[in-house]
Parts: C-alpha cells; structure tokens; sequence
C-alpha cells in the first residue's frame, strides 16, 4: 500500500519561510515525475512544483524563483523550500506521485496524493 506523508506545514509571516517534506512508503520516488501541489480556500487545486527523474525541475510562474523542490533518494523523501513567502501562498500542500501521463501539473496525471500539510501566511 501506497502512502506518502507531508510535513513540514505552520504558520509565519510575509517574507518568512518554510521547508516542506514529503515521505513515501510502498513507493520508490524514482518515477517519472513527482509533485507539490496546492490548493487554497475556494480554489481549485494547482500545480506548484514538479520534479523529473532526469533532475529537471519545473516551477509555477507564480513561486518561480521563491520555491525549490528537491528529491533525496537515499531517504526516498521529496522537499519543497519556500522562501520569501506571501500571504497568496496559503494553501493545503500535497505531495503528488505516481505519474500517469498528461501535463506534470494536471492534478489528473498522478495516482497517490498525500494527505496535506497547511501553510499559513500572515501579513
């Protein structure tokens, strides 16, 4: 069985910043493409993160340059650290995996979700 478990979610201010990590049991994050999503209140779940299995990364225009996702096989774990956060950055975090084909920010193209992690941003 297939689990993968986020962690690293708060509370801080404007500017702060927050390192989110997600683990995998039954799964091997060796596949294709693996992913942080997000999705804040009354909104629709949006990709934020990808990571590729031949290391390229990918980034919404909106946390480009902020974010960074990172992979650790040795611990089969997958980051995402955010720096310089903004209050449009609340929002439940998923790690996603389990690529199933489609664009690697469809929240359709992936088979095993975690359970979410909340980031609060104050101003």
């Amino acid at each position: 069985q297939v689990q993968l478990v986020e962690s690293g979610g708060g509370s801080v201010q404007a500017g702060g910043s927050l390192r989110l990590s997600c683990a995998a049991s039954g799964y091997t994050f060796s596949s294709r493409y693996v992913g942080w999503f997000r999705q804040a209140p009354g909104k629709e779940r949006e990709g934020v993160a990808v990571t590729a299995a031949d290391g390229n990364t990918y980034y919404s225009d909106s946390v480009k340059g902020r974010f960074t996702i990172s992979q650790d096989n040795t611990k089969n774990t997958v980051s995402l650290q955010m720096n310089s956060l903004k209050p449009e950055d609340t929002a439940i975090y998923y790690c996603a995996a389990g690529f199933l084909g489609g664009g690697r920010f469809w929240t359709s193209a992936y088979k095993y979700w975690g359970q979410g992690t909340q980031v609060t941003v104050s101003s």
